[in-house]
């Protein structure tokens, strides 16, 4: 439980410096289960791609509507790339894995969120990674992370900003 109230504080603490440590751990409390496997799955992920030599420069960033999971940045060869990673959580892949739960939609407000994040950075090469965490926090065993890299392209829309901009 101790990891959750880490992971809960420090996401409140970025988001309003000046909520107290009382009232965090009250709505931490107050986080449904599934949230707080959300929170674990992305704890756990991070980790793992930590592990892998990516650095993360951002949980659970908010674009406008749309949130994305985790970003990092990956070195290859002499040139940084960003990763924006969708974590996806389940206690087991018995009715379908985190892939099978990546539809058209999901991938929509993905883009969508990538578009604007970078649209206030220098151009950069990014690719969207989709990782699974199957398992549960108490558990006794060690989660399933399966990590896919370049797990679905850009839509082309968001490709080409100029051409799809709105008139004011």
């Amino acid at each position: 439980m101790s990891l959750i109230k880490n992971c809960v504080a420090f996401f409140y603490k970025r988001r309003d410096a000046s909520r107290t440590s009382a009232s965090v751990v009250k709505e931490a409390r107050e986080l449904s289960a599934t949230a707080r496997t959300g929170l674990w799955g992305e704890h756990v992920a991070a980790q793992f791609l930590e592990s892998q030599g990516m650095k993360i420069v951002g949980r659970r960033v908010k674009v406008l509507r749309d949130e994305i999971d985790l970003i990092a940045i990956v070195q290859i060869r002499d040139r940084e790339m960003f990763v924006f990673v969708e974590v996806k959580t389940r206690a087991s892949d018995r009715y379908g894995g985190g892939r099978a739960a990546m539809d058209s939609r999901k991938r929509h407000a993905l883009c969508r969120a990538a578009a604007h994040y970078l649209r206030r950075r220098a151009k950069a090469p990014f690719r969207f990674d989709l990782i699974e965490v199957i398992g549960k926090e108490a558990a006794a065993t060690p989660p399933v992370i399966r990590h896919f890299d370049n797990a679905f392209p850009m839509e082309t829309r968001f490709l080409h900003g100029a051409l799809h901009r709105r008139k004011r």
